[in-house]
């Protein structure tokens, strides 16, 4: 039978090759380049066969910020594989099972993952929690003067290097993901890997640039590349941005007019945005914006329903009764189904929110705990989850509260692919 265990350090290198095998990327590896990836922390599983690594898990601590700006521990999830040579044997719901089991016991309130493919993860209670967008930015059309491209509030746009980035990006980030609901958490290794200082592969340095306001204060930083393309003795280059993050509106205005006033760049590739992002109305003519991909993005599981509801913040006043029910995979434990399941009355007042089993109480709402996590970060209706047959209106009405109290005034978002 294969084996499924925690990954020892001897083990490391083949594991990394399972990895990429299971990724459908070259599998072979320069020493520096395994010596690298020691560097990533975090919770490693592998399954064995024969002595021979055929799938891949890894999990580790991360921070994510729920509605109202209280971040809650989560168990991070990545690196998930299974060799084409072990498909269909259920390596997945036993590494899956282990590792979410071992984050109910830590204490983590939710776990977290980015989604390669859709259908995958519902069945181990995971629900899409946010949603993202990239647009293309035609910057001949969007009406913007590249005669007055600099800031106009008295701030300033500087061009720095790597370094720089390092020493300025965590504290502006730890601004910006308080203030974000669905935004998560970055350690050093994360600032170190995306501006070169630590290479898993080939590195093309981009530019970077910082927005500072009147007063001196960083509020806006962004990475980009561009391409070099010329038809007819003509620029025609493509600027792609590899992150943008700004911690007030004043900074993500100033950085995108940037972005769109660089000579010879015609064409802005955004990356991924929050889907309510502001850049199509920070141009004169919001068409040249183009969406080019709308997608889900991070997966939400519930471990502790009682926690997660009292961590946000609500919309409204008044007392609901969830039943959830956590049945993923079948119910039979090995998968994490069980971990959340029951009936929890949540109450919210001025004074901020309750939320206590009531197994007596008759529930006005039932639903999957998938649901609940895309109804947590306030994303969803509850009234279309009820249309979908995805939320059982046990009380007439149920559906409409449930909705003034979850859903949040801005979209979350989460920047960051882990």
């Amino acid at each position: 039978m294969t084996e499924v265990r925690t990954v020892t350090d001897a083990e490391l290198e083949d594991w990394q090759r399972a990895l990429k095998t299971g990724f459908l990327r070259p599998p072979d590896m320069t020493p520096e380049q395994v010596e690298a990836r020691r560097r990533v922390p975090g919770r490693r599983l592998g399954a064995f066969d024969d002595g021979r690594c055929v799938a891949t898990f890894r999990s580790f601590a991360q921070e994510l910020t729920a509605v109202g700006g209280t971040p809650v521990p989560a168990d991070a999830i990545s690196n998930v594989t299974v060799s084409p040579t072990h498909r269909r044997r259920g390596l997945l719901t036993r590494m899956m099972g282990q590792d979410l089991a071992a984050a109910k016991e830590r204490g983590d309130v939710v776990a977290t993952l980015i989604a390669a493919e859709y259908p995958i993860y519902g069945r181990y209670g995971f629900g899409p929690a946010t949603w993202t967008t990239e647009w293309t930015v035609e910057v001949t059309r969007s009406g913007l003067d590249p005669r007055r491209s600099g800031p106009e509030d008295g701030g300033r746009i500087d061009l720095v290097d790597a370094e720089d980035v390092r020493k300025l990006g965590p504290e502006l980030h730890e601004r910006f993901r308080r203030a974000q609901p669905g935004a998560v958490s970055r350690d050093e290794l994360w600032w170190q890997v995306n501006t070169g200082a630590v290479r898993f592969d080939a590195w093309t340095e981009p530019f970077y640039a910082v927005y500072r306001s009147a007063s001196d204060e960083v509020e806006g930083l962004v990475s980009y590349e561009s391409d070099d393309s010329w038809h007819g003795k003509q620029p025609q280059h493509t600027a792609d941005v590899n992150w943008l993050i700004a911690s007030t509106p004043a900074a993500e205005r100033a950085l995108w007019r940037y972005l769109c006033s660089i000579d010879w760049v015609t064409k802005v590739k955004t990356g991924w945005r929050g889907p309510d992002d502001l850049l199509p109305f920070h141009l004169p003519d919001p068409r040249a914006a183009r969406v080019t991909e709308h997608a889900d993005w991070l997966w939400v599981r519930v471990l502790d329903v009682v926690r997660a509801l009292e961590a946000r913040t609500y919309g409204a006043e008044g007392a609901l009764v969830l039943e959830v029910l956590d049945g993923a995979g079948g119910g039979d434990g090995a998968d994490g189904a069980g971990l959340a399941g029951g009936r929890f009355r949540l109450e919210v007042s001025s004074e901020g929110a309750s939320c206590v089993p009531a197994s007596a109480a008759s529930a006005d709402l039932t639903l999957q705990v998938g649901e609940l996590a895309r109804l947590w970060l306030g994303d969803e209706s509850a009234l279309r989850l009820a249309a979908l047959g995805r939320v059982q209106e046990e009380r007439e009405g149920a559906a409409r509260k449930a909705d003034a109290l979850f859903r949040s005034p801005g979209r979350p978002w989460c920047p960051d692919l882990f």
